[in-house]
C-alpha cells in the first residue's frame, strides 16, 4: 500500500501543469497598441459632380452652321463653340436700327418744336396750349425712341446669341449638336464643367448632425483605388428627410491637378474629431462585459486588462483606448482571445506559406496537443 501511495503521488508530480504549457500562436493572432491619430465621424458616401457647370441651349432658333468643339476639349472664358444661322435676326437687327434712326430724328425735332413754343409763349404770341401740346409731342417722340432702342438692343442681343461661347473655362462635357441641325429655342447644346473643384452630395443620419459642421473636413477613398481625398463640408441642409431621417450635405473637394473626373464614386467619413491615442484593432476589445477588456501578452504570459474605450475609428475598425494600455502593449485577436490566463505563450515567426494561407484569426495549437515525431 505504502509503495502504491508513493507511485501515485510520484505520477502527480510529474504531471504537467497545463497553464504552463507554452502555446503556439500565428502573428494574425495579437495586435500591437499604437499611438496614432483617431478620427472619428459618420461614413458618407456619393459620386463627384462638378461644383460649377453650365448646360448650354440655343437662345435663338435655325440651322447649325458650324461646332468648333467635341466632348472632352478644354476651352476657355468665351471660346467660340457652335454658330448658328444668323440671317432671320441679322435681318431684324438692321431694321430694328433703321427704326431708332427715324426715332432719333422725330424726337429731336419734337424737342426742337417744344423749346420753341416755349420761346414763343414767353412772348405772348402763342397760347399756352400749343405749349401743352408741343410737351405731349415730344414725350410721344421720347418714347418711340425708347422703344425703338429696345427693340434694336433685343435685335442684336439676339444676333450675339447666334455665335455659341463658353461662359467660363473648363471642360466640354457633353456635346449636343451637330453641324446641320435645325434647333428651336431651349434646345440642348453643350454641357461645360469646370474640374478644378468638385463636390459630393451626400447625406448623414439626423443622430450624427451635431458631429456634422460647415468647414468640417471630410477624407475620401475613390472606388477601385486606395487613394485618399480631403475636402471641407460646404453645406448642410436644415431639413430632415421624413422618410429617410437623413439629412443632406455637400462637400468640395479641391481638383487643382485635373487627377479626378466627374462620375467617379466615393466613400468618405466627416473627420468630426481628430486626435492622438493608443489605438487598437476594434476586433481585441471584448466590450460584452460591464467594463471592457482585452487580452495582453506580457512578458510571454496572457493576462486579462480592464480598459476605458474612447474614440471609435468605424473606417479602419480601430478603438482608441484611454485608461488600461500603453502604446506597444501586444493585445491578443481571434480565437488567442480565448488562451487561459497565466498561459505561457510564443508567437510563431511568420512565413510566406502562413501569410498566404492562416486566416485572420489563426487558430491556437497549444504544443502538448501536437503529435508526437516519433
Amino acid at each position: 500500500m505504502l509503495s502504491v501511495a508513493a507511485c501515485g503521488k510520484k505520477d502527480a508530480a510529474e504531471a504537467p501543469d497545463a497553464s504552463n504549457t507554452p502555446q503556439t500562436i500565428g502573428p494574425d493572432n495579437i495586435a500591437v497598441a499604437a499611438v496614432d491619430t483617431l478620427s472619428s465621424g459618420p461614413a458618407i458616401s456619393g459620386t463627384l459632380t462638378a461644383d460649377r457647370d453650365a448646360r448650354i441651349r440655343a437662345e435663338v432658333g435655325g440651322a447649325v452652321l458650324q461646332v468648333y468643339v467635341d466632348a472632352g476639349e478644354r476651352v476657355s472664358e468665351g471660346t467660340l463653340l457652335a454658330r448658328i444661322d444668323d440671317s432671320a435676326v441679322r435681318d431684324a437687327a438692321i431694321s430694328a436700327r433703321s427704326g431708332v434712326t427715324q426715332a432719333t430724328v422725330a424726337a429731336q425735332q419734337a424737342e426742337k418744336e417744344l423749346q420753341r413754343a416755349r420761346s414763343l409763349v414767353a412772348a405772348g404770341a402763342i397760347a399756352e396750349r400749343d405749349v401743352e401740346s408741343a410737351e405731349r409731342g415730344n414725350l410721344s417722340a421720347q418714347a418711340v425712341l425708347a422703344d425703338a432702342r429696345a427693340r434694336l438692343s433685343s435685335a442684336e442681343k439676339n444676333l450675339r446669341n447666334t455665335q455659341v461661347r463658353a461662359p467660363f473655362a473648363g471642360v466640354v462635357a457633353e456635346k449636343s449638336v451637330s453641324p446641320g441641325d435645325i434647333l428651336a429655342p431651349g434646345g440642348a447644346l453643350f454641357t461645360v464643367i469646370d474640374p478644378r473643384s468638385l463636390r459630393v452630395d451626400a447625406s448623414v443620419p439626423a443622430a450624427a448632425l451635431s458631429e456634422v459642421k460647415v468647414g468640417a473636413p471630410v477624407r475620401f477613398t475613390v472606388n477601385g483605388t486606395d487613394r485618399e481625398l480631403e475636402g471641407r463640408i460646404t453645406r448642410v441642409s436644415p431639413m430632415v428627410n421624413a422618410q429617410t431621417k437623413q439629412v443632406a450635405i455637400q462637400a468640395s473637394i479641391p481638383n487643382s491637378a485635373g487627377v479626378l473626373v466627374a462620375g467617379l464614386f466615393v466613400d468618405g467619413r466627416v473627420a468630426a474629431e481628430k486626435r492622438v491615442g493608443v489605438l487598437v484593432p476594434e476586433a481585441a476589445v471584448d466590450q460584452t462585459g460591464i467594463v471592457p477588456n482585452v487580452m495582453r501578452l506580457k512578458g510571454g504570459k496572457v493576462e486579462k486588462v480592464e480598459v476605458q474605450v474612447g474614440l471609435r475609428d468605424d473606417a479602419a475598425e480601430r478603438v482608441e483606448i484611454t485608461a488600461g494600455l500603453a502604446g506597444g502593449d501586444t493585445v491578443l485577436l481571434g480565437a488567442a482571445r480565448g488562451i487561459t490566463i497565466g498561459t505561457t505563450v510564443r508567437v510563431a515567426a511568420p512565413t510566406d506559406a502562413a501569410r498566404s494561407t492562416t486566416p485572420k484569426s489563426a487558430t491556437v495549437t497549444p504544443d502538448s496537443a501536437k503529435p508526437s515525431k516519433n
